[in-house]
């Protein structure tokens, strides 16, 4: 199994000033640690339920582009970006940016987007009145076009290009990964069939996720798709201090989603960035690397 960081807060000890300094410590100390993979959402405001909508948020490719400078190893990606917040070529681009200059680390993580607070608070598209799905669907085409080298005119639902002309290509072959974020029955996973690499779901709901990754069978199965060949990945719903802390039912737990399938489980920091829970936690990662 794949062990993954989800660095999804930044009010560390120290303040603004000090968020720089701390998100290269983690980064350095997750890849020492073993984990395969950072990420960061996607979000301008703070999502409730981790703290106020008020709190540090740093853009997200910014973000990576500086992890993919302090680290060697780990694999790079958002989770997830709403489709909403970018032009679809802009994006294409920027995660094409950040695989070449990582050496090919990165993946392409892209939902449909949900989050009309910020949206609207910013002057962006608001998810829930912008066709986002169909905008979604067109970026996933565009991408795959773009990355096969092929400049001809796109014309989808919702964008219309002229000549989507990408230089450099990516360094991943054939394209970095494209991971599809949300459970989302009708369209969502039947995207991942069609377009997808690798999803993301929730982990909360045991029973819940046995559902959604049956019905992703089932898509997989009507568009003709080796379902086997799809990355599945959850978040785990812990910080690493409690899960170095508390390492037993963790791994238990690790054990329990491998035998559903689950490839890849992602962790998120702790809002007081201890790097002793890293080392500690390195253990765990060797084991669930053999699970």
């Amino acid at each position: 199994m794949k062990v993954g960081l989800q660095i999804n807060r930044f009010d560390f000890p120290g303040g603004d000033k000090k968020i720089g300094a701390n998100v290269k410590k983690i980064s350095v100390a997750a890849e020492e640690a073993g984990f395969d993979s950072i990420w960061v959402m996607d979000h301008f405001f703070q999502l409730p339920g981790i703290g106020n909508y008020t709190d540090p948020m740093l853009e997200a490719y910014t973000t990576l582009g500086y992890i993919a400078g302090v680290t060697e190893k780990v694999k790079l990606g958002t989770m997830v970006t709403g489709v909403i917040y970018r032009e679809p070529a802009l994006l294409i681009n920027a995660v094409t940016a950040l695989d070449v200059l990582s050496g090919g680390r990165a993946y392409f993580g892209i939902g449909a987007g949900w989050n009309d607070q910020e949206a609207k608070a910013l002057g962006l598209l608001d998810p829930l009145h912008s066709n986002r799905f169909d905008r979604l669907e067109d970026t996933l085409k565009l991408a795959l076009q773009m990355w096969a080298g092929d400049a001809k005119p796109f014309k989808g639902k919702m964008y219309e290009l002229p000549e989507p002309h990408l230089s450099p290509q990516p360094v991943s072959q054939p394209h970095p990964p494209i991971l599809i974020g949300g459970g989302g029955e009708e369209k969502t996973l039947r995207f991942v069939a069609l377009y997808g690499d690798a999803c993301n779901l929730f982990a909360h709901d045991m029973d819940q996720l046995v559902h959604k990754l049956e019905v992703l069978k089932k898509h997989c199965q009507d568009v003709k798709r080796d379902y086997a060949s799809i990355e599945k990945s959850v978040l785990a719903g812990t910080d690493i201090n409690s899960a170095a802390n508390d390492p037993g039912p963790v791994l238990a737990r690790a054990k329990k989603l491998k035998d559903l399938g689950i490839d890849h489980l992602m962790y998120s920091n702790s809002k007081d960035a201890d790097l002793n829970s890293y080392k500690k936690f390195a253990v765990t990662v060797k084991k669930m690397h053999e699970l």
